[in-house]
């Protein structure tokens, strides 16, 4: 029978490149875990990490013990969520999203649950994608309304996370410029019109596909301001301090002093979807959620994003 813990030590080292910088997440000695690791090898019978002056790395056998540990992990934690919930005085649904989704599509799906299920508590929780999967996977929350940008899918059909994704909607990105650009009258632009351009971000994520794109035009991305607010980016393109890409469910309010103008194809998007476990029955209330969710973007929904 394998260990647990000795899994846990060599999950460590997978995520931390060493022993030693494992050893200090773990509050260990470097010489613990390695005997904890050699320990686990011995059961084995194989070799899970080889080791070098340059750090570790797992070997076939270590990457599957590794994907176990985490399945393991995550249906431990869902174990534990779950129990919490039987001495619960009312059912529990945990959702978390990134914050322009929610705040385009929670209001109206939420208010319409809250009216026919005033029995649940709701608990919703702020947070990225790179975080609200984990923690679907891990059972901490029953549903994760999240994103991706044009590229592979955060989850994938037979893949290992642990997770399936239902596709929603697309979420258009456009050109914000300043009122009096030199291109405000253009109908849509091409990115490669704007390689001269000072660019204000307003997710770090968009930094990435801004720095490809510009890569492939041939020119390089000069970053005048970087927020984690779409608003305030606008807000900055305002004031003239450079132009920047919003996607369409953050364009609202209007904001004065700006110009939007539609990127040509093949535009550049989000993707929204719905992510949840793999092979765990949903609580039914959170199967209700999901659908409305699903109801809010459905051709002639009202919260449908358009170009």
């Amino acid at each position: 029978m394998i260990d647990v813990r000795r899994l846990g030590v060599l999950q460590a080292v997978a995520e931390h490149g060493s022993f030693n910088r494992a050893a200090a997440a773990l509050r260990l000695t470097p010489s613990a875990v390695s005997q904890q690791v050699a320990a686990l090898e011995r059961g084995l019978g194989t070799v899970v990490v080889e080791r070098s002056t340059r750090g570790v790395r797992l070997t076939e056998a270590g990457r599957l013990l590794v994907e176990a540990a985490t399945a393991v992990s995550a249906e431990l934690r869902h174990a534990q969520e779950q129990i919490g919930r039987l001495g619960a005085a009312r059912p529990r649904l945990t959702l978390a999203t990134f914050t322009s989704g929610g705040r385009h599509l929670l209001p109206a799906a939420l208010t319409r649950f809250a009216a026919e299920h005033p029995e649940v508590e709701l608990r919703i929780l702020e947070r990225e994608p790179e975080d609200s999967l984990p923690m679907v996977r891990e059972g901490v929350a029953d549903l994760a309304l999240a994103y991706h940008f044009d590229g592979p899918l955060p989850v994938l059909p037979g893949d290992r996370s642990g997770l399936d994704w239902t596709p929603l909607m697309d979420d258009p990105l456009s050109v914000v410029l300043p009122e009096g650009h030199r291109l405000a009258g253009r109908e849509a632009l091409d990115l490669a019109e704007l390689a001269d351009e000072r660019w204000v971000l307003g997710c770090l994520k968009t930094e990435t596909f801004l720095r490809r794109y510009a890569a492939v035009a041939g020119f390089e991305l000069r970053v005048a301001g970087s927020t984690t607010d779409y608003f305030f980016a606008r807000s900055l393109v305002a004031a003239g301090v450079g132009v920047s890409l919003v996607p369409y469910v953050a364009l609202d309010p209007a904001l004065p002093g700006t110009l939007v103008v539609p990127v040509t194809a093949p535009r550049p998007a989000r993707h929204f979807g719905i992510a949840r476990a793999r092979g765990r029955r949903l609580p039914p209330y959170a199967e209700e959620l999901a659908r409305l969710l699903r109801e809010q973007v459905a051709p002639g929904g009202e919260r449908a994003a358009r170009g």
